[in-house]
């Protein structure tokens, strides 16, 4: 079924026809703007204004800590056990002959966190396997289930009608296929990236899962019912990345039959990429100091780490630290800008910060209050940066696209406040029609385009534009996945009705059938994404990429609650686990 939430949208200009409608439409804000000047200055000091408070805790991770971090594994030794033991798996991926060895190996080497090392021998061997019939994998459930989900993750076209064989005479799966259970933990995980429409993976989401649970129940095998308990919590296809690295690690240590040189170089490469992190993490913990906003705005969330943390889980690659660094500021700024329009401030100076936004002239601070004036400087300033930054580096001026997604943000924001102080309640439609801008999806995306040094083409800035298709599904993952762990909190401090919330008020449903709806949507939304990685489209692989990883990062944050807004949580122990401890390594002989 087609996520009824998303209208038709404009086509964007490519240069290949891309096979479908590629821009979300933003809702018509209407005319919220009214423009006041420096008149209106005066009249908000003369008003008794009562400010509002989320009490939110102040930071758990101390300025001098995060400056202290040194990992114990740097140098030269380490370097060139690194770089050895690459050249090994490099040789292991040329002798592989045989298909079904092949797509393990790639497996284990994207769950292990290696394979940015190997994409040109991957891309290779996928390719291959593509281009033939591989009949004798075909009579292999859990060989054609690993086919498909690589495939189809690297963006191939092979259709759900590879599994007819492993259907009855009435169209669903065998019975006598839940004997197997890697059989069917490898379906399961492919179910994951079907598109709408495509029921025989439905099917054998619901029929995988409900064997699964069976077996989890009768196991012996403590290590795997950890292994299928994990996958029955979120599938690999939603996970963060970098953290299910860090579990899987583990987990590959304990198996059966691993490979011990796989296992030293996951070690030793993810505590090299964790020094890069911790350098990236130090330098953003200066530059945040330096703004002095965390004191100066002492009643937004002060979360330097946690949204340092949203950046590893979009792109952990060591050579992007710039787009690390340029995205955490982008994200603490709208973490401050966030908390202004849900908390701090009255609609009068909503009203202006939203003008002074849009016109993006420093000029426009002189209506602002003073904290306001901090906030907005900042902003500019920061954003300026990044768009000197690629002028110089592409010739690309790029100040009308971040401004127009700032500017977009806002607008979002406060109409949220507007519904809030009328206390009006939105339909589900409407509600999604602007909370997937005020996710501040569409912010992020548009600068990380700018700042992974793909080349800058104009289809990719038209469609940028208009916010193309995969911006806005990434985006209402964020949201909805956001409205699930926050909402309650949210409204009991004061804040407008979420989905959840309008769901329940549009169709008397109870919160429980609320949620499972929403649950419902983001799946839905997750086909609609996973479409998307088969198109033409004017994105490099890496921008792809990354709006899937924000989507997953956000199932992340939001997992076990506010993730974002309580650091002492879940949070916390992930953070440790990805950016403080290293993993404990000997190098074995050469």
């Amino acid at each position: 079924m087609a996520l009824q939430l998303f209208a038709s949208y404009p086509i964007c200009s490519f240069t290949k026809q891309p096979s479908r409608t590629c821009s979300f439409r933003l809702l018509k804000l209407g005319n919220i703007f009214s423009p006041r000047g420096c008149l209106v200055s005066p009249k908000l000091a003369k008003k008794t204004i009562v400010r509002r408070s989320a009490n939110y805790q102040p930071p758990i991770w101390d300025f001098y800590f995060v400056q202290s971090l040194k990992s114990e594994y740097e140098g030269e030794v380490y370097t060139n056990r690194t770089s050895k033991l690459k050249e090994e798996v490099r040789l292991m991926l040329k002798q592989a002959m045989d298909p079904l060895d092949q797509l393990q190996l790639i497996d284990t080497l994207q769950r292990l966190g290696l394979s940015y090392h190997f994409e040109d021998e991957i891309k290779r061997i996928l390719l291959s396997i593509s281009s033939h019939n591989n009949t004798g994998m075909r009579e292999d459930l859990y060989a054609t289930a690993l086919e498909f989900r690589l495939l189809r993750q690297h963006g191939y076209k092979i259709p759900q009608e590879i599994f007819n064989s492993f259907l009855d005479e009435m169209g669903s799966f065998k019975e006598c296929l839940c004997e197997d259970w890697e059989a069917i933990l490898s379906l399961y995980e492919a179910s994951f990236l079907s598109e709408e429409g495509e029921n025989i993976l439905q099917n054998a989401r619901d029929f995988t899962a409900t064997c699964l649970r069976k077996f989890v129940q009768q196991s012996q095998d403590q290590n795997l019912s950890k292994l299928i308990s994990h996958a029955l919590e979120i599938p690999l296809h939603w996970r963060m990345q970098r953290l299910d690295t860090r579990w899987f690690i583990d987990a590959y240590e304990r198996k059966q039959g691993m490979n011990p040189l796989l296992l030293e170089l996951a070690k030793l490469d993810f505590n090299n990429v964790q020094i890069t992190h911790q350098n990236d993490l130090k330098h953003m913990s200066r530059w945040w100091r330096s703004t002095g906003l965390g004191e100066k705005l002492s009643f937004a969330r002060d979360r330097l780490m946690e949204n340092f943390f949203w950046t590893i889980g979009m792109i952990f690659k060591p050579q992007f630290s710039n787009f690390r660094r340029m995205m955490t500021k982008v994200n603490v700024l709208i973490t401050t800008i966030d908390d202004i329009y849900d908390v701090y401030g009255t609609l009068d100076e909503l009203d202006l910060f939203t003008d002074a936004v849009q016109r993006w002239d420093v000029n426009a601070m002189e209506q602002l209050p003073h904290y306001m004036k901090i906030c907005y400087l900042c902003l500019h300033n920061s954003i300026n940066e990044i768009a000197f930054d690629v002028l110089r580096e592409q010739g690309f001026y790029i100040i009308p696209y971040l401004n127009k997604a700032w500017a977009d943000l806002c607008k979002s924001y406060l109409l949220e406040a507007k519904w809030y102080h009328t206390g009006y309640t939105p339909s589900l439609q409407e509600y999604i029609n602007n909370a997937w801008i005020s996710s501040s999806g569409p912010v992020i995306l548009i600068h990380t385009y700018f700042l992974i040094n793909s080349a800058i083409t104009n289809d990719a800035l038209t469609c940028l534009e208009e916010y193309s298709n995969i911006i806005g599904c990434s985006s209402v993952i964020v949201r909805l996945a956001d409205d699930l762990a926050t909402s309650s909190n949210e409204l009991k401090r004061g804040d407008v009705p979420k989905s959840i919330q309008c769901y329940m008020h549009e169709t008397g449903v109870s919160e429980a059938k609320a949620r499972d709806h929403i649950r419902f949507l983001i799946s839905e939304t997750w086909n609609e994404m996973n479409k998307e990685r088969a198109l033409d489209s004017p994105f490099s692989e890496n921008f792809i990429s990354a709006a899937f990883d924000l989507a997953r990062i956000a199932q992340c944050i939001y997992q076990h609650g506010d993730g974002h807004g309580i650091g002492n949580c879940e949070t916390k122990e992930r953070v440790v686990s990805l950016l403080i401890q290293p993993i404990p390594c000997k190098i074995s002989a050469v």
